[in-house]
């Protein structure tokens, strides 16, 4: 069994995480509870064979897709693959190199001006791997590409040749010349992973330095214009994402960057530290799963796993 927990961390809130599916529970293992590298891979090795990640591996379909009834196959399998990114499944377990296998060579992306769909690789188009139009898609498919082994330096370069002045991106540009929240966050998490996968980048990470700073400047939530909340659904923490921006999702994106904290931060942790439940657990304030070929099991307004580990790792790291 881990270790006691680390200092200031609240027991009956890590063996709450503890009894849970593997991916929340090897993630607390590694993040909260001060286990053993030893016990952490054993508990990671459960996860493409159990619960949650699993079941995501069992239902893609023979074309490499995951899809849902009336949605389009770009947006579910996009956004299914991202939440098999967040249960941090080892991509080197054989059912996972069997489903980027099959994902690859099974689909491409349109390969019309407007994109936005995904098709049989026999009628062409990019690779899935190689994205397609929109920088916050392109974004996310960048981390996928760089988590799962197959990063694609074309799409990186797009990415960076896109950024604005201001230092974010956005899916409306050029017709817009300021960043989007939502499309810069996107795009950051793509941009990380990336450098992960291929080691040092200069040019990428320079890139992302401007775009951290478009947040930063920000305090991650307000208008630079008048310091007025730009948005009041950043301040909802929500999982899965999607593409959708918020101050958790931004906090631990900075978290998993290694970014030293900085005090432009101080207004949203604080948000996050009063968004803790009595029982020491964090909510679900909003989720974007419709397009999910499997269910969470969370319910918006019920205390969520996902969202208290995030928070417990974002202000241990934070403190």
């Amino acid at each position: 069994m881990p270790d006691s927990p680390r200092q200031g961390i609240d027991t009956n809130t890590v063996d709450w995480l503890l009894d849970s599916d593997p991916v929340i529970r090897w993630q607390t293992m590694r993040d909260l509870s001060g286990a053993s590298p030893r016990e952490v891979a054993a508990e990671r090795a459960r996860v493409a064979r159990e619960g949650l990640a699993a079941e995501i591996l069992a239902r893609q379909g023979s074309d490499g897709s995951w899809r849902v009834a009336d949605r389009p196959a770009w947006l579910s399998t996009l956004f299914t693959l991202l939440l098999l990114r967040s249960t941090g499944v080892d991509r080197t377990e054989p059912e996972v190199t069997v489903a980027v296998t099959r994902l690859e060579t099974g689909l491409r992306w349109s390969d019309k001006p407007d994109g936005w769909n995904l098709r049989l690789a026999e009628f062409g188009g990019n690779s899935f791997f190689e994205g397609e139009v929109e920088p916050c898609i392109n974004g996310g498919v960048l981390a996928l590409g760089g988590y799962f082994g197959h990063p694609s330096e074309r799409l990186a370069r797009r990415l960076i040749s896109e950024q604005l002045e201001d230092g974010g991106w956005n899916c409306e540009a050029p017709e817009s010349k300021v960043s989007s929240f939502h499309t810069t966050i996107c795009v950051l998490e793509g941009l990380l992973e990336y450098e992960r996968a291929v080691g040092s980048a200069p040019e990428i990470a320079a890139a992302r330095l401007r775009g951290e700073e478009y947040l930063l400047k920000r305090s991650l939530f307000r208008q630079l214009s008048t310091g007025e909340v730009a948005n009041e659904q950043f301040l909802e923490l929500a999982f899965p994402p999607r593409y959708h921006y918020d101050i958790l999702r931004a906090l631990d994106y900075f978290r998993a960057a290694g970014v030293q904290p900085d005090p432009r931060m101080s207004a949203a942790v604080a948000l996050i530290e009063s968004k803790r439940l009595p029982d020491g657990r964090w909510p679900l304030d909003r989720s974007y799963d419709e397009a999910l070929a499997v269910s969470l099991g969370e319910s918006v307004g019920e205390p969520s796993r996902w969202n208290t580990l995030r928070a417990m790792r974002v202000l241990q790291w934070y403190e």
